[in-house]
């Protein structure tokens, strides 16, 4: 049986900032992402020009203004819905059914594309191992054990199903009624994939809430590794987060602008 204890976090889709043939502006950043988002904010004020006046209190002068003091100002005044404009898409894996359960809670920007269990046979199943539980304890013997009996459990409950469905005359129809009531006794441990797409402003809002001490400590670590991701790729737009080792051996994230 195998045991997964890290999520894989892929990185597989960013958005490309084409500019505007008919407006003579130039992000000074070459992050597409920093840049579409700079350009979103000079819009509501049309601040494209030299002299181009004022953008949430702070001044916007075209050749004075990096894109990094502009995102940041954006930060501090809470601008955050043009953080909306700039996406990034995901590839989760090696996180469990439990952590999925609690992602697709998070609506409001997201799109989800999850493995299915009626369509994949999952007699080969990894498992994922709770953060609290350790290797040599009591505690992990418990869980480890459980998770072979499922996983067992599983095969047996797929084979004996698939014998009363043998009648039924599409095959594609016989696998899903099989697998469908076989995973009923797989447990929240069971690891599965999910592709996610989401804005910036969505992806803050996530790695806040799931980085914090009182999250889970699953989808802590998922949101960890994120926004190390993130980081790397629009640091104007999630530099102000901070992972925090903890005492415990764990880490956290702080942030500078909450709420945006």
């Amino acid at each position: 049986m195998e045991i997964i204890r890290d999520p894989k976090v892929t990185l597989l889709a960013r958005q490309q900032y084409l500019g505007h043939p008919e407006i003579d502006w130039q992000s000074d950043s070459d992050v597409d992402a920093q840049a579409l988002v700079e350009f979103a904010g000079r819009l509501c004020y049309l601040s494209f020009g030299k002299e181009s006046g004022v953008a949430g209190g702070h001044k916007t002068i075209q050749g004075r203004t990096t894109n990094k003091e502009y995102l940041t100002n954006l930060l501090q005044v809470k601008h955050g819905s043009v953080l909306e404009h700039a996406v990034f898409t995901f590839l989760f894996e090696g996180i469990s059914r439990a952590l999925t359960h609690e992602l697709v809670r998070h609506r409001a920007g997201f799109a989800y594309s999850q493995l299915s269990q009626r369509y994949v046979d999952e007699s080969e199943i990894a498992f994922v191992l709770p953060p609290e539980i350790s290797d040599g304890t009591p505690a992990f013997d418990i869980w480890k054990q459980a998770c072979e009996a499922s996983l067992q459990h599983y095969r047996s409950l797929l084979a004996q199903v698939s014998e009363q469905v043998a009648d039924e005359p599409q095959a594609t129809m016989r696998r899903k009624r099989a697998r469908q009531a076989a995973r009923s006794v797989l447990p929240n441990s069971a690891e599965t994939k999910i592709v996610v797409t989401a804005n910036a402003r969505a992806w803050r809002h996530f790695i806040e809430l799931r980085g914090s001490p009182a999250a889970d400590a699953e989808i802590r670590k998922l949101a960890i590794a994120t926004l190390r991701t993130l980081r790397d790729e629009a640091p104007d737009v999630f530099g102000d987060f901070n992972v925090v080792p903890q005492d415990d051996g764990t880490e956290v994230v702080e942030v500078t602008y909450s709420k945006v």
